[in-house]
């Protein structure tokens, strides 16, 4: 049976009678005291997060997991759709359990669905989505001296950060954790 030490970010594990998922953890030794495992968990059953100290000998359950790669077809008044791309089945969260990735959902976008005991807990996003730039101001000429950048609008809705060159029109990738412009594509 694994310990307290053994727990992963994105580790579903039994805790007070409910299954729930690993969303943050950190080992940590104080001064002179016993050493302790911290931990912030995701119940499956309310969907809240509390933070949790383990000590870091106490044994914990091990829950399996489901993961499988499903497309983003499109928002509508009853959620977020995703699809299935071998069987077909269609996926509908809910705007609080995206939370801010839906600053980066696009139209046939691949993500991964994590599933515990049946029930979906953790939608993961690329690492990096390419998005079209809708509205950005336009570079002021000389202002090169310096890594200067603007606020663009893309189709999303959010605004991000990229440099003066970046025009209406073009397409940029963004980090989908940090949400900084990385290139244009």
């Amino acid at each position: 049976m694994p310990s307290a030490n053994d727990l992963r970010k994105g580790m579903a594990i039994k805790y007070n009678n409910d299954v729930c998922v690993v969303l943050d953890m950190q080992h940590r030794t104080p001064g002179n005291l016993r050493a302790f495992v911290q931990a912030t968990l995701r119940s499956l059953k309310t969907g809240k997060s509390s933070n949790v100290r383990f000590a870091s000998t106490e044994s914990i359950v091990a829950v399996s997991k489901n993961t499988k790669p499903v497309d983003f077809s499109f928002k509508d008044q009853a959620g977020y759709h995703f699809m299935d791309p071998e069987t077909y089945e269609t996926t509908t969260l809910n705007e609080e359990f995206i939370g801010d990735a839906k600053n980066y959902l696009t139209e046939n976008l691949r993500c991964t669905l994590t599933e515990v005991e049946g029930k979906i807990a953790e939608l993961e996003l690329p690492p990096a989505v390419d998005l079209k730039v809708l509205e950005a101001p336009p570079g002021i000429r000389g202002d090169t001296a310096t890594n200067v950048t603007k606020q663009a609008k893309v189709e999303t809705g959010i605004e991000v950060a990229v440099p003066i060159f970046i025009n209406p029109g073009d397409s940029i990738r963004v980090d989908t954790r940090t949400g900084k412009y990385l290139n244009r594509v």
